[in-house]
């Protein structure tokens, strides 16, 4: 098993286009940890470079205590799943499995042993004499897991492993590689840009973006604490809204306001935030749409915490309703329950949990006074 180190990496191609301007970052051992962030953001060659299959233009990398700028990706020790599966369709799905072992010219007894017990783990039996065209994308996915597993690695490299799977295997999948991950007890670093994957899977979450770490922490953290408006915006489904807002001292009390919005500040936030000199200063604010509440329940206890609403379009989803609206010149969504059928065109009032209200500084985007 292995943890693995990034120290200053840099990663420079021949057109002297700099992807990943320097990264710093320390995957524990047996930690399940993903990197996830939008097309481009370099986190595809950042795991790359740990395969050996980019070369690192400057920095440190290192499997465990040993450095491996310049070890080949066969002595790396590691093993890596591919979005495409990269299976050779001539082969059976055992040969598939079996042919990394036959290559380092493992015993016989030992391969027929390594591959049985991995097609075993992931119910794959019954397919060992079939070829991967007659497999499903599933099926064809468990065994690039197995070609992986069978030689034992210290670490697990997972590039987009379940994006060609539709939505139902692609959940099915999510909770067979955690489960594999539990049984393995080794190092796993999966890339994804579906924040699903990463909040339901990672032991920790890397953001980023444009080649740089925006957050790394648990999901529940980068969900409930984000450190810059891109994670706030990045994590969540749907998408936190960003509003523009104006900050007021009366009496006292710190008022936010958009258009003949306002909400109060709560104590506990006014107390962290300093918010005294974005009296002259633009400042944004944050509501999760499960935040903003429309039951009765909610607006009678939010005098200072509500406003009016239009609902431009309300979106059945099951058990809850998106309402798509217009507020104090600012487009937003909510989430409620379904049963509060409200309907598209509605005039409603939107009451806002403000011990979940987030604020960022509109020029630097970095959160303000999340403790």
């Amino acid at each position: 098993m292995a943890s693995i180190t990034l120290k200053n990496i840099v990663k420079t191609y021949d057109n002297k286009v700099t992807v990943i301007p320097d990264l710093n970052l320390e995957i524990r051992d047996k930690e399940f940890i993903i990197l996830v962030g939008p097309s481009g953001c370099g986190k595809s060659t950042t795991l790359r470079m740990i395969a050996g299959l980019e070369e690192v233009t400057a920095g440190e990398l290192y499997i465990g205590e040993k450095k491996v700028n310049n070890v080949a990706p066969k002595d790396r020790d590691i093993a890596m799943v591919f979005q495409n599966y990269a299976l050779y369709p001539h082969m059976t799905v055992y040969k598939n499995m079996a042919f990394g072992l036959m290559l380092r010219k493992t015993p016989r007894a030992e391969i027929d042993r390594k591959v049985h017990e991995a097609a075993k783990i992931l119910g794959i039996e019954e397919y060992l004499n079939r070829k991967p065209r007659a497999l499903s994308g599933g099926q064809r996915q468990r065994v690039a897991l197995g070609r992986a597993m069978v030689r034992n690695p210290s670490v697990f490299l997972l590039d987009e492993p379940l994006s060609n799977l539709d939505a139902k295997l692609r959940t099915q999948m999510r909770t067979e590689i955690t489960r594999l991950h539990q049984h393995l007890e080794t190092t796993f670093v999966y890339v994804t840009h579906d924040q699903t994957e990463a909040m339901t899977m990672a032991d920790r979450i890397v953001v980023m973006k444009d080649g740089v770490i925006q957050q790394v922490d648990t999901p529940q953290v980068l969900y409930h604490k984000p450190q810059n408006l891109f994670v706030a915006g990045f994590i969540g489904s749907p998408q936190m809204n960003f509003i523009d807002a104006s900050v007021s001292f009366e009496s006292g009390d710190i008022f936010l306001s958009f258009g003949p919005c306002r909400i109060r500040v709560p104590a506990a936030l006014a107390a962290h935030a300093p918010l005294k000199q974005y009296e002259e200063k633009p400042i944004i604010l944050g509501l999760r749409p499960e935040d903003l509440h429309t039951e009765d329940s909610f607006l009678s206890l939010a005098a200072d915490a509500k406003f009016n609403a239009h609902v431009e379009l309300a979106e059945m989803m099951g058990s809850e309703i998106y309402l798509y609206l217009e507020a104090g010149g600012q487009k937003l969504i909510a989430r409620t329950p379904s049963r509060t059928q409200i309907q598209s065109g509605s005039d409603i009032q939107i009451a806002v949990d403000v011990n979940k209200i987030y604020l960022f500084d509109k020029e630097t985007e970095q959160a303000i006074g999340k403790e």
